[in-house]
């Protein structure tokens, strides 16, 4: 058995997310799928970690088995050719045995986009989160950089997260402006569920001057969802890359 990387990009808007649900269809699902007709087995897709519902993908990377012997080429566009236009495989390639999508993986970035302009887009509605009013990117970049560290992210935690250590490294953060879209970017050892919408939450709290930069650590160090404000729509979030 082969053991088969990919790297793929889709658009969330139409999707319940990646992973397989009981109640609509999943990146997942189609991709398994799509793969499974070209190879003729039934294929179990691992990916680098899941995204929620509305969320898009730059590169996403998961792994499968198959006993197929198509060569990657031909294997890569044969399943192209099957995929809806909103999802796509970028790199298909065989891997190592031991190689895990999700348990190699050492980092991962994030990218979310807020377009803050008065008047709503029509173009970018379903990639980025619309807010009116003006903000201090200033102040939402002095509250970014107190993210960085090892800490406990439990004042970004969803209720219900199924993960029983809160504890995470974000390695960077970064806020760039190009005309009115601020692009907010985190880079951390790992993520809990609806961590970085809950961040940006937080941020645009700050850039509106309803949480000071201090508030924002004193919200960090509370580690109480309940004190850290509103989640962000999954529209702007990107999963940008899965570092190895």
């Amino acid at each position: 058995m082969r053991n088969v990387r990919i790297v793929c990009e889709y658009d969330g808007t139409s999707y319940h997310g990646w992973q397989i649900q009981p109640n609509g269809i999943s990146i997942q699902e189609v991709l398994e799928k799509k793969i499974g007709i070209i190879t003729q087995e039934k294929i179990k897709l691992t990916a680098s970690g899941r995204t929620d519902a509305g969320v898009h993908a730059l590169n996403q990377v998961a792994n499968f088995r198959t006993g197929s012997a198509i060569g990657c080429e031909n294997l890569l566009k044969g399943i192209n050719s099957l995929l809806p236009g909103d999802i796509v495989i970028k790199d298909l390639r065989d891997t190592d045995e031991d190689f895990h999508a999700r348990y190699n993986a050492k980092n991962k970035i994030y990218l979310y986009k807020i377009l803050n302009s008065p008047v709503r887009t029509a173009l970018y509605r379903n990639y980025s989160w619309h807010v009116r009013v003006s903000l201090d990117v200033g102040a939402m970049r002095e509250a970014a950089i107190l993210l960085k560290g090892r800490r406990d992210f439990s004042s970004f935690c969803a209720s219900g997260c199924d993960s029983e250590n809160h504890v995470r490294t974000v390695i960077d953060t970064s806020i760039d402006v190009k005309g009115d879209m601020i692009s907010f970017t985190i880079a951390a050892d790992g993520f809990l569920r609806y961590m970085v919408r809950n961040i940006v939450g937080l941020l645009v709290d700050v850039g509106r001057g309803i949480v000071t930069p201090a508030g924002f650590e004193e919200i960090m160090d509370a580690r109480n969802r309940t004190a850290a404000g509103i989640t962000a729509p999954p529209q702007g979030l990107f999963l940008r890359e899965v570092r190895y």
